[in-house]
């Protein structure tokens, strides 16, 4: 019985011993992984300092180096995916978007970045999914996003009147939104309402006074209404406000052409 009785307490003893080392490793893995964590979240956030001056090349390296220290962070990989969008990279910018809505299924945020890159590859009706699922999202913080990528998605299927439909919906809730007035400038032109789309563009121009596509879209319209002096001035602003840039050679040809009607 003695020997029976040292036996059981020297199990027990190897028992204790063996679930005790199982939590200090326990332990030491979760306080390491949260190190990890910490060193991934500082590598995203310097990267998104690098993202906001435009500097992508920069931004991508930190979000690199934070997913090889933690890449189960959905906010991380939306970061990746909107880096490579920006580098013209959109099949990769499309796994990682995946990748955050796999981590987060509720990242309203990332369904509407990843329905911008289908925009981008002209995929329209697959956009027009992802775009559908945001703006039914009823604690999405800015639904006329998705409603105005939803009109931009009409408009390029030539679409017209859902389109109009969503830019007004996207204006309803925000009525100096850019991206809708312009869409809804546009929309209204493609439809003939020439007219409209002018007064929509002049509205937007004068909340937007910098903006020299806005101009561009302007000229294009006052050319059609045969109001060659206004589209002439709105070309030569598109030149001033972006000088020696693809619009500013585009506004040069559309300033030859009405040159030569007259």
């Amino acid at each position: 019985m003695g020997c029976y009785k040292v036996k059981k307490m020297q199990t027990f003893r190897r028992g204790w011993i063996f679930f005790a080392v199982m939590a200090i490793c326990i332990a030491g893995c979760t306080s390491t992984l949260q190190v990890r964590k910490q060193q991934g979240e500082a590598a995203r956030n310097l990267g998104e300092v690098y993202f906001a001056q435009r500097n992508y090349s920069e931004a991508l390296r930190e979000f690199l180096k934070a997913e090889s220290l933690y890449p189960d962070d959905p906010f991380l990989q939306n970061d990746l995916g909107l880096t490579y969008k920006a580098k013209k990279k959109p099949d990769l910018a499309i796994t990682h978007f995946k990748k955050a809505l796999a981590l987060k299924p509720d990242y309203a945020s990332a369904r509407n970045n990843l329905g911008t890159v289908y925009l981008d590859k002209g995929e329209w009706d697959t956009a027009i999914a992802y775009f559908k699922e945001v703006a039914g999202n009823l604690v999405y913080a800015s639904p006329h996003v998705p409603l105005s990528n939803l009109g931009w998605a009409y408009y390029n299927k030539k679409a017209y009147e859902p389109a109009e439909k969503y830019y007004l919906k996207a204006l309803e809730i925000a009525p100096k939104f850019i991206n809708a007035l312009r869409g809804l400038g546009l929309t209204y032109m493609a439809m003939g309402r020439i007219p409209e789309g002018v007064e929509i563009l002049e509205s937007a121009v004068k909340e937007y006074p910098r903006n020299a596509l806005l101009y561009f879209d302007l000229g294009t319209g006052y050319t059609a209404l045969h109001d060659h002096e206004s589209a002439l001035n709105a070309y030569q602003k598109v030149e001033e406000l972006a000088p020696k840039s693809t619009l500013a050679r585009q506004a040069e040809k559309a300033v030859q052409k009405i040159k030569h009607l007259e």
